[in-house]
């Protein structure tokens, strides 16, 4: 198959990672900071080293600042349902995913404001509708940093000196975009940073992180062994343990490294121009197919490799099946887990057909997929 669904998860790993995985499975899958024996030490020291390879790709000083999470969803429920409480407001954008505006709609019901910002029809933000939007009891800006359904990259560092200027904290949704694109916390004011580790990071699905920049309050909702401080019958607060109760995952996070680590070997620079190159070149074919509506910016560096469409007016889902099953491509059509998106770009009723690169794919691979679109078309 030719994959072209990295938004959703990368695919395939740099072989680091899977070698990262069996080993730990095989040579020391035990409980890290559980118990004092060699292979539950060694297990420990994969959790840390998780930690430490994060931090020195984000620019953060303190490994006991990354939160291991599931997922980019549960890190951004931790961020958003940890900060909030009655009586304060949320500014978000009509561009987020469900993982942001659904624990948004939730805290409602708590008595938690919300105004969500109109992008335009491209998916472009204008930072000052965000200022405009700042009310006394604003608690929270959270917003993408570039869309899953057009890739549009969002202007967070106008965003984070806006926050800063006004006290508010800033949160970043990163999924698209962590292990690709530049994110130095410090230098964008990033107050908490959510990200999956199996997109951009080439991690092993079930890993996903959250920084918290140090002095932020955020409650934990779950209790639970930590290994630490078990003569307590209460949580304990400190770092990370506050928020990691229960058995982590050791081998996804032992991969994650691995694949942080081949990130920081090849170099962002060299991944983030792979990326570019591919997205520009399936636009430009896209581009003399008349049949064919491209949403989002449609210029590769203003967008992550993310490409939605959709040929004419056939159903977006139809259209999926037919470049799985005649032509073995992978893409992902529909809605995308992001309505308030589709709305916004004008595709709710119809979904997209979304084309993402990862870093494994080649130009032959674009060529294949502008074949069969062409082909498609040519039958409609």
């Amino acid at each position: 198959m030719i994959y072209l669904d990295n938004a959703a998860t990368s695919f395939p790993k740099p072989e680091a990672v899977y070698e990262a995985v069996m080993h730990n499975m095989k040579n020391f899958g035990a409980n890290p900071g559980r118990s004092g024996h060699k292979m539950a030490l060694e297990a420990g020291r994969t959790i840390f080293r998780g930690r430490e390879m994060v931090c020195k790709l984000f620019n953060i000083d303190d490994p006991m600042q990354i939160i291991f999470t599931s997922n980019a969803t549960e890190a951004l429920n931790l961020a958003i349902k940890g900060i909030l409480e009655q009586g304060d407001h949320v500014i978000t954008t009509s561009m987020e995913h469900n993982s942001i505006l659904r624990p948004i709609k939730t805290l409602e019901k708590v008595g938690v404001e919300n105004t969500l910002i109109q992008c335009d029809e491209r998916g472009v933000l204008d930072p000052r509708l965000i200022q405009q939007a700042i009310k006394k009891n604003t608690r929270l800006i959270v917003t993408t940093h570039a869309s899953n359904v057009t890739g549009t990259i969002m202007p967070i560092e106008e965003i984070g000196r806006i926050a800063k200027e006004h006290g508010i904290l800033f949160l970043v949704d990163a999924a698209q975009t962590a292990g690709i694109y530049d994110i130095d916390v410090n230098a964008l004011n990033v107050d908490l940073l959510a990200m999956a580790g199996h997109k951009g990071l080439m991690g092993p699905q079930g890993t996903g992180v959250l920084y918290i920049r140090e002095g932020i309050e955020v409650r934990h909702f779950k209790e639970g062994g930590t290994g630490s401080k078990s003569q307590e019958l209460f949580q304990p607060l400190m770092l990370p343990d506050r928020y990691e109760s229960g058995t982590p995952n050791t081998p996804g996070i032992a991969g994650l490294a691995a694949g942080i680590e081949f990130i920081l070997a090849e170099g962002l620079d060299k991944v983030r121009k792979h990326e570019e190159e591919l997205t520009s070149y399936f636009l430009e074919g896209l581009k003399e197919m008349k049949k064919v509506k491209i949403y989002g910016p449609q210029d590769a560096k203003k967008q992550a490799s993310v490409v939605s469409i959709n040929i004419e007016e056939e159903d977006s889902s139809e259209i999926g099946y037919i470049l799985d099953k005649v032509f073995d491509i992978g893409v992902r059509p529909g809605l995308h887990c992001a309505p308030m998106a589709h709305k916004t770009i004008g595709t709710f009723e119809q979904g997209t057909v979304r084309f993402s690169f990862g870093y494994f794919n080649t130009k032959e691979d674009i060529d294949k997929a502008l074949e069969a679109i062409k082909s498609i078309c040519e039958q409609i």
